[in-house]
Parts: structure tokens; sequence; C-alpha cells
């Protein structure tokens, strides 16, 4: 469970490779005992160096960080009582699954009864104590990945550490592999700190998600905020799906403003970077906060667009309409299945698509 403690902190952390780049840039970060956090975003934004600094694996160009209050930054690995998961599970392929679980423990000279019981209770932990005579060879990728967790789990660490575990695996055994890790987590309390540029991942099992780019956190929240609310135009467009809609600023009004596009349309939406008229702006709108109309022109207190329609795509559970604007992107309308004459909605069929102010953010 989450509490208030501040487990991890990091404080004006740099980091360069080449003495004149840097990877992360002047990084402040608190993580919370017992929470989940993800370091989501794109390959090359920093957050697997984040890490990796975290882990021992690499030091800070500058900066502190610190761990219960002990300063890391030249700790090594193995005395950081941090557990580790990686991609590629990393097993020693000549160690039987027990002796993969317990390699901590010899480490830590835990004696041989201890050891013994501290192994079978992390093979318990993740459904894999009828395994234990068995090489990694013998193993799917689930059942490695299970037993590189009850690896970084088995010595009881402070906290665990994972970069992309779940990459490597299928699709279905991927989102399995998500619920269990969430429920385990659940269960532990103990702190996860977790890597990956799949935000589907970091949505589904996360406390809280900071999403990089270019070596900075562009917002820290949780999952349901960094949906409803993202800060800006980059968070918007990379949790999750969003239309984007492309003009100036025409005038404000409080929290809100008028947005005039290319075609001379005017929409209404929240004005999240406080831009003042006529400056360039970019306004994303989420596809199901859409919703179609056989008409256009601007309403009553809400926002509508003069659309075409290119085409549908089923997805089982709803189906996405593509749709073509005047002098815009082209953009999604996520449509129930229930939506009546859905058969009638073919390519060049005039459609409007109404949506509210407040759904609608507006960066400059």
């Amino acid at each position: 469970m989450k509490t208030d403690q501040v487990i991890v902190s990091f404080r004006g952390v740099r980091k360069t490779y080449d003495g004149e780049t840097l990877v992360v840039k002047s990084l402040d970060l608190d993580i919370y005992q017992g929470e989940f956090l993800t370091l989501l975003g794109p390959s090359g934004s920093g957050k697997t160096t984040c890490l990796m600094m975290l882990a021992g694996f690499e030091f800070p160009t500058g900066g502190e960080i610190r761990l219960d209050g002990q300063l890391l930054n030249t700790v090594p690995p193995h005395k950081r009582n941090i557990g580790m998961v990686f991609q590629n599970y990393a097993l020693f392929p000549h160690m039987t699954v027990e002796q993969n679980v317990a390699y901590p423990l010899t480490v830590r000279n835990l004696g041989a009864a201890e050891r013994a019981h501290r192994v079978a209770e992390a093979l318990k932990m993740v459904r894999m104590e009828g395994f234990a005579k068995r090489y990694p060879s013998q193993l799917s990728g689930g059942q490695q990945q299970r037993i590189a967790l009850a690896r970084a789990l088995v010595f009881e660490p402070k906290l665990v550490l994972m970069d992309e575990p779940l990459g490597a695996l299928d699709k279905q055994l991927r989102e399995h592999m998500q619920y269990e890790l969430k429920a385990l987590h659940e269960k532990l309390g103990v702190t996860f700190v977790y890597v990956t540029h799949d935000q589907g991942e970091a949505l589904t099992m996360s406390d809280r998600v900071a999403v990089f780019d270019k070596g900075i956190v562009q917002q820290l929240d949780t999952v349901d905020r960094l949906y409803e609310t993202p800060c800006n135009e980059f968070v918007a467009n990379f949790i999750g799906d969003s239309n984007r809609l492309r003009g100036t600023i025409a005038d404000v009004d409080g929290e809100f403003c008028r947005l005039r596009l290319s075609d001379g349309t005017h929409v209404v939406g929240r004005n999240v970077a406080g831009a003042r008229a006529g400056t360039p702006a970019v306004a994303c709108i989420r596809p199901e906060r859409l919703r179609l109309s056989t008409e256009a022109g601007e309403r009553q207190g809400g926002n509508a667009l003069a659309s075409e329609v290119r085409g549908l795509i089923y997805y089982g559970d709803h189906v996405r309409m593509r749709c073509a604007l005047p002098q815009q992107d082209e953009c999604f309308v996520k449509v129930p299945l229930s939506t009546q004459a859905l058969d009638t909605y073919v390519p060049g069929v005039p459609v409007a698509l109404e949506f509210a102010p407040e759904h609608l953010r507006v960066f400059a």
C-alpha cells in the first residue's frame, strides 16, 4: 500500500555520456513507499537511464539520489538492497530454478535452511513451486519471467526495479502478466519502479506515471489525471489516442478560450497553457469525447465541426470512425456498436462532430 513516506529521492540529477548532451536534465522526483511508479516515454527519453542510475549500473553526472535518506551516488549495485528484473530475464542457464532464485541469498551468506525456506516461499508467490528442479531452457518466456521476479523478491528488498520486463512476451501473455504483477504488488506492498514505452502497461498497473521526453519529466500524475488532464501536447498524444486541431487563439474568457481554425470555424476549449489572443495553438480531444450529429454548425454550450466519413475500423467492442476535417489532420471518433444506422456511415457521408468545451484542451 502506498504511503506518504518518501523512499527514493532524485534531486537535480543529470546524466551525460559524452560530456555535452544531457540524457537526463536536472531531475527532481520523489518515489513513495509502497507505490507502483512507472517511468514512461519513447526511446531515448531518459527513463531507462534513470532506472539504471537508481540500480547502480550508471552513476549520475550531477545531483543526488537517495534511498531511505542514504546517498547512493557511489554505492555499488550489490550494496543497495534493490531487486532488479530485466527484459531478457538474465537467468543463469547452468543453474536450476531454485538455484537461480537462491543466488541473491547465497551471496548474502544466508544459511541453507533459511535459503530453502525463502526460495520455497518466493516460488509459491509466483505460482512456480512445481518447477524448482528445472532449468531456464525448459521454461516458457512467461515462466522465466516469473522466476526472474521471484529472484528479485526473495531477499526482501526495499524496492524492485523492472526494465521493460514484459517486452519479450506475446500480447495475450503480456496482458495477463500485467494483472499478475499488479496483484502481487498489492499483496506484498513493496515499492515497484517500472520502465516501459507501452502506455497500456503504464495505465493498467501504475499508481502514478512519470512521462519522460527529452530527459525531462513532462508530467507526473495518477493514471486518470494523466489521461483526462494532460498538461501539454506531448502528454496528450503519448497517453492514449488524441485528435489534434490547429489554429489561433481568437480570445480568452477566464480558463477557457476560443480557437479559430484554418477554415474560419471557432471552437471553445480549456486554455491549459494560459495563452493570449493571437497565439498559434494546438487543441486535443479524445476520440470518445466526440459525438456524431447529422448537421454541422456551432451549438449553444458546445462545439461542432463539419466533417466527412472516411471509413470505419472494427475494434470488437466499438467502432473507430475515420473522419476528414477541412485543413486539419484526419480525426477518429469512438462509436458504440449500438449506434443506430451505423451501416449508413459510408465514406463520403457528411457528419458533424459535437463535443463539450471542457473536453477540448488547448495548448500554446
